[in-house]
């Protein structure tokens, strides 16, 4: 353990069952299944025990549902910052138009504080998806921050990995095309910086991944090398955020519901990547890998974060460039 500990951010992407299934293909989604009544208790009790506070990314659509209130009025009074995750949570949010960006962010924030008392100031986009308009529309409406870039270079391989177990029409491929970016994200840079909007700006936080390699390390891909090959998940976190340390990087890590979920909780998902863990190894590999994290690093929420890059002038400034 390291007396004096760099600050690093942990964040949870709210994605509730019904969202996974719109994304495969799966029709079931319209009835909107939820499983937020058994993973929010499992994470808030994990997290306490953890002393960890982090910022927990919410679906607006979930938040405008009476059937999920009580679960996620629970979020906040835990100590935890809620941020804004899109209303429909469609991963091809980049090909929306300005005005139909706007309506998603503006009506997911009005469902979550409605739902959770607390008005969101950060966001991350379904699926890492973002355009300049979404930064635009974020910054005219007050937005702190933005952490919906994934710099990677392994995007199209997650992305045919996925198209090959999803049941899709033509044109759902079609939508899906972009689903988790390109060989380029890898490009962008990993450490904290401002996007510059020409008479405004926003700071972007990036989901950390391992440094000049652009592999990832969030839980989930941790959990799923625990599946494949046991031994060397924990030691490759821990090399990923010595890394982090040694190039002074503050590393932004995340987390999803199916880090605290198996196959036996939710049947329907059991296809995921490491849902096949038993639930009791699961959830004790997730809470010794979140274990290094806090060992490693002062690990706070995405908005405390956030507010150490506002007290730094010197923050690198990035001009948005998409393709869309």
């Amino acid at each position: 353990m390291f007396a004096t500990k760099p600050l690093g951010s942990l964040s949870l992407d709210l994605d509730n069952e019904w969202a996974y299934l719109k994304t495969h293909g799966d029709p079931a989604w319209e009835s909107f299944p939820s499983y937020l009544d058994v993973v929010v208790p499992r994470f808030l009790e994990i997290l306490a025990r953890q002393q960890l506070r982090v910022t927990v990314f919410v679906v607006g659509q979930d938040a405008a549902l009476a059937k999920n209130r009580a679960a996620l009025a629970s979020i906040a009074p835990a100590g935890h910052e809620i941020g804004n995750h899109s209303f429909h949570h469609e991963p091809w949010l980049q090909d929306y138009s300005a005005a139909a960006i706007e309506a998603e962010i503006v009506s997911a924030a009005d469902a979550i504080a409605d739902a959770t008392g607390v008005r969101p100031t950060g966001f991350r986009g379904p699926g890492f998806s973002l355009s300049r308009s979404t930064l635009e529309t974020l910054a005219r409406h007050g937005y702190r921050y933005d952490c919906s870039t994934f710099p990677t270079y392994i995007g199209p391989l997650a992305r045919a990995y996925y198209l090959m177990t999803a049941k899709l029409s033509p044109e759902e491929r079609e939508r899906r095309k972009a689903l988790f970016g390109s060989v380029t994200d890898g490009l962008r840079p990993l450490r904290t910086y401002r996007w510059d909007l020409g008479d405004r700006s926003l700071i972007e936080i990036p989901v950390t991944t391992f440094p000049i390699l652009k592999i990832p390390i969030h839980f989930s891909y941790i959990l799923y090398i625990a599946s494949v090959a046991p031994p060397f998940a924990l030691p490759y976190l821990r090399s990923a955020l010595l890394a982090c340390r040694a190039l002074g990087i503050a590393p932004s890590l995340l987390l999803h519901p199916l880090d605290f979920l198996s196959g036996d909780d939710i049947s329907t998902l059991a296809f995921f990547p490491a849902m096949q863990l038993e639930r009791s190894r699961k959830l004790a590999l997730l809470e010794r890998a979140l274990e290094v994290y806090r060992d490693l690093f002062e690990v706070v929420p995405v908005g405390e974060h956030a507010a150490s890059i506002e007290r730094s002038p010197a923050a690198q400034r990035v001009v948005p460039r998409f393709a869309n």
